[in-house]
C-alpha cells in the first residue's frame, strides 16, 4: 500500500503564494508518475500538474507559468508551488501517485486551498 499525506493548505489572498507538499510512504518503489490535482465545489476533479521521476513536468493551461510542480526523490516528496493566484484556484488540492502519467492509482486525503480577499 501506498500513504499520501498533504500538507500546506490554507487561506491565501489573490497574487498571494502558497506551497503544498505530499510526502509518500509505504511500497512506492516503482511510481514514476506523480502529481497533483483539484476540485472546486461542484466541479469535476481536475489535473493541476505532473511530474515524472526524471522530473518532466507537465501543467494545465490554467495554471502554466503561476504553478511549479517538484519533486524530492530522496524524501519521497513532491510539491506544488503556487504563485499569483486567484479565487478560481480555491479548491481541494489532492497529490497522487501512479506508474503512468494520466493514470493516478493512489490519492491524499486532500487539503483545502482558498483564494479569497
Amino acid at each position: 500500500q501506498v500513504q499520501l499525506v498533504e500538507s500546506g493548505g490554507g487561506l491565501v489572498q489573490p497574487g498571494g503564494s502558497l506551497r503544498l507538499s505530499c510526502a509518500a510512504s509505504g511500497s512506492i518503489s516503482g511510481l514514476n508518475a506523480m502529481g497533483w490535482y483539484r476540485q472546486a465545489p461542484g466541479k469535476g476533479r481536475e489535473l493541476v500538474a505532473t511530474i515524472t521521476s526524471v522530473g518532466v513536468t507537465n501543467y494545465a493551461d490554467s495554471v502554466r507559468g503561476r504553478f511549479t510542480i517538484s519533486r524530492d526523490n530522496t524524501k519521497n516528496t513532491v510539491y506544488l508551488q503556487m504563485s499569483s493566484v486567484k479565487p478560481e484556484d480555491t479548491a481541494v488540492y489532492y497529490c497522487s501517485a501512479g506508474f503512468r502519467i494520466g493514470f493516478p492509482i493512489y490519492w491524499g486525503q486532500g487539503t483545502q486551498v482558498t483564494v479569497s480577499s
